[in-house]
């Protein structure tokens, strides 16, 4: 018997019309539905061959240039580490450049064998700590650092180790071709070539750093910085400095050379200094940049401060007279004079005995406020700001009254950096304009427009006549170099300690106008404790040792600055007070 033929249900009927209809609607009327199935297996099989192609080309350029990979992560992770501008001193001498150094990586994810490596890495650089190493390598990160800037011999020797995932990058390193010459202006930059100090500071705050984050400041986008520094100069007043401290056995010296025209900073020495290819050494605190970052009571070079203000006043003249008859006494203060004269005495000779009773008076005759606000217009009171990030606070009495105005006349009592008094005494100069301080090339015009007009003309030639005069008859007559006709002033200060003015320990500073009656360059040399010499009869004040060193100074950069000698000048008042007259 033949079994029964199932006859279509409802359910069937509807299921078989629903096939038709998606068929319709995935192929359409009258497609060859084998066709299109060929086409769609061919279709996904050339997409996957794509995608595995792509993957293929991706494997290749990561084994063949592993390099270019690294360096696109490194350069994301530390933007900074890359090129720095030249700096260049006035001439065009290089005080700071780049090179290319080798720096040593590890991807630990390819290496093989972590204590093999260690081993052998440790054997080529044994500076390399072996427990910090081993944890680098086994931490199968994708990208770490080993070493920094290794000389060329250690990276040959590392190369033929042959160590699977190790690699080098070429970075910029830093280089100062004069190493310890400049270092207080350059400063220097850390391993990642960031400037930390100096100009190198200046640099990265002035936009350098951001370029590089935004990797823009390629090697041939940047243009060199031109300092004012002249590197000549810079090395006669350090190689004088140097021999002035051995001699006078100084726990410090400094100088600084500036133009007053201009207000630019030609030389800066501070000593001791550092080398910034061994940036190390600038941790030290006695190494310190005396000119702009240590505050310090400037003494009788102060003077020409308080005689400036008194003659510009109008109350005081060249010819008007003080009594330094006797010491002034405030309590149980009593204020005399080194070179005590015991008598009445001029403007001028107030200067060139350098008295401190008479300065004071001199201040007194003007008043506490007056004074004050002289300061304040000078740019004594505030902190100074220039290229240089480190700068130091001036300090100013809290409470200002006459025993204030007397100490401060003389240069006690207030404590500035030497750049800003520097600053002062070139404006009372240059013919009364307070210009600001810089360490970049700057013309006449340029300072002319930022200058500050603080004391009439006259009043800068009467200046000009006390520095030269001084020169000439008074403390500063063991700076004078025949031919070159300087004025200067000498300063010092008892230093205190434990609350107390020392009477053994003391701090000397000159400062010499160079020339006295047409004033271009300002030298100021400073000595930190020196000691007496037989030469010296015993004595340490500033005209025995830091007016001579600056004379040294002065014979060895003249010729440099193209400053010419003139002999056989006439002497102060008929030179600059005769020509001053004549011009009014």
């Amino acid at each position: 018997m033949h079994a029964p033929v199932p006859q279509p249900g409802p359910e069937t009927s509807g299921d078989k019309r629903r096939e038709r209809l998606l068929y319709r609607l995935l192929y359409g009327r009258g497609a060859d539905r084998g066709a299109k199935a060929k086409a769609r297996v061919a279709l996904a099989i050339a997409a996957f061959a794509a995608v595995y192609g792509v993957i293929a080309t991706r494997l290749v350029m990561h084994a063949v240039a592993p390099d270019v990979h690294v360096a696109r992560r490194s350069t994301a992770q530390d933007a900074v580490a890359t090129a720095r501008p030249d700096i260049l001193d006035r001439n065009g001498e290089i005080l700071a450049t780049d090179v290319k150094a080798p720096s040593l990586f590890a991807e630990p994810r390819k290496l093989i064998d972590v204590d093999e490596a260690v081993e052998l890495l440790t054997a080529v650089l044994p500076d390399l700590d072996a427990g910090e190493l081993r944890e680098r390598l086994a931490s199968k990160r994708g990208f770490v650092w080993l070493k920094r800037e290794i000389p060329t011999k250690q990276q040959q020797e590392i190369h033929h180790l042959g160590i699977p995932g190790l690699g080098f990058l070429d970075e910029n390193k830093r280089v100062y071709p004069n190493g310890q010459e400049v270092s207080h202006v350059i400063g220097h930059v850390n391993i990642d070539n960031q400037g930390i100090a100096g100009i190198e500071k200046w640099l990265d705050a002035s936009g350098l750093a951001a370029l590089h984050t935004a990797g823009f400041a390629t090697d041939r986008l940047q243009n060199p910085i031109t300092l004012a520094l002249d590197l000549r100069v810079q090395h006669a007043l350090r190689d004088e400095l140097l021999a002035s401290q051995e001699k006078f056995k100084a726990k410090a010296a400094a100088g600084l050379v500036t133009d007053v025209r201009t207000g630019e900073v030609i030389a800066l020495v501070s000593l001791p200094d550092y080398d910034p290819n061994n940036p190390r050494q600038a941790i030290d605190p006695t190494r310190i940049n005396r000119i702009t970052t240590g505050v310090y009571e400037m003494g009788s070079t102060y003077k020409a401060l308080t005689l400036a203000m008194a003659l510009d006043s109008g109350k005081v003249t060249l010819a008007s007279t003080f009594d330094a008859r006797v010491p002034l006494r405030y309590g149980k203060f009593s204020i005399g004079d080194y070179h005590a004269q015991n008598r009445v005495l001029s403007v001028p000779e107030i200067f060139t005995y350098s008295s401190n009773i008479g300065t004071a008076r001199t201040a007194l005759a003007i008043g506490v406020d007056g004074h004050k606000a002289f300061l304040k217009k000078m740019g004594q009171l505030d902190r100074l700001r220039t290229e240089l990030p480190e700068s130091a606070e001036p300090l100013v009495p809290k409470r200002w009254g006459e025993l204030n105005t007397v100490t401060i006349a003389f240069g006690h009592g207030l404590s500035v950096a030497p750049l800003q008094a520097v600053m002062a005494v070139g404006a009372l100069l240059n013919g009364g304009y307070l210009i600001p301080p810089t360490f970049l090339k700057r013309s006449e015009p340029e300072a002319r427009a930022l200058a500050k007009i603080v004391v009439k003309p006259e009043t800068s030639e009467k200046m000009r006549y006390l520095m030269r005069l001084n020169a000439e008859k008074g403390t500063a007559a063991k700076a004078d170099v025949k031919g070159y006709y300087i004025g200067g002033k000498t300063g010092t200060s008892e230093k205190v300690v434990g609350g107390r003015y020392s009477k053994t320990k003391v701090f000397n500073t000159f400062m010499a106008i160079l020339p006295a009656d047409q004033p271009r360059y300002l030298l100021t040399v400073m000595l930190d404790e020196p000691q007496a010499t037989p030469e010296t009869h015993g004595f340490a004040t500033s005209g025995w040792n830091a007016a001579p060193t600056t004379g040294k100074v002065i014979a060895r950069i003249a010729p440099l600055l193209g400053i010419e000698p003139r002999f056989d000048l006439p002497p102060a008042d008929r030179l600059i007070l005769t020509s001053a007259k004549e011009l009014r």
